[in-house]
C-alpha cells in the first residue's frame, strides 16, 4: 500500500476514532434484527438479552461494502441475516449509548469473520 491511500484510509478513521473507545473492548451475544450494506460503513442490529432477559437494542458499525465483500459479508451473501444468533467484538461508543464499531464476529456456524484488528489512530510509520 502506497504511501498516500495510507494517509487516506487513516483520515477516513478520523471520525470513527471520535467516536469510539478503542481503549476499551466490548464482547457479546444478540440476535440479528437488520444489516444494512451501505456506504460509507454498513450497519450490524442486534437485540442482546441481559441476564434478566431484558433485551437492550444495539447498534454496530461495519466496515464499508467492499471490505465486507472481501470478507465473504456483503448483501446477499446469506451470512448475517434476521433471526442470526451471532457474537460480536467491538470497539464502545464514548458516549455510553448501545453502539459500537465492529472489530469481529462469530457467526452461527462457528467461523470468527475479523473486518479490523487496530486502532486506525495508529498512523503507519511509512504514512507519515
Amino acid at each position: 500500500m502506497q504511501a498516500t491511500e495510507l494517509r487516506r484510509l487513516t483520515t477516513i478513521f478520523s471520525a470513527v476514532q471520535a467516536e469510539f473507545d478503542f481503549a476499551k473492548t466490548i464482547t457479546m451475544s444478540g440476535t440479528i434484527t437488520r444489516v444494512d450494506f451501505i456506504n460509507p460503513h454498513g450497519y450490524l442490529y442486534l437485540d442482546v438479552k441481559d441476564d434478566s432477559g431484558k433485551v437492550s437494542k444495539w447498534a454496530f458499525e461495519l466496515v464499508g461494502p467492499a471490505a465486507l465483500r472481501k470478507a465473504g459479508l456483503g448483501r446477499g451473501s446469506g451470512e448475517m441475516k434476521p433471526g442470526d444468533v451471532v457474537s460480536v467484538v467491538a470497539e464502545p461508543a464514548k458516549d455510553g449509548t448501545n453502539q459500537g464499531l465492529l472489530k469481529s464476529v462469530k457467526l452461527p456456524d462457528g467461523r470468527m469473520i475479523t473486518l479490523f484488528v487496530h486502532d486506525p489512530s495508529e498512523v503507519p510509520e511509512e504514512a507519515k
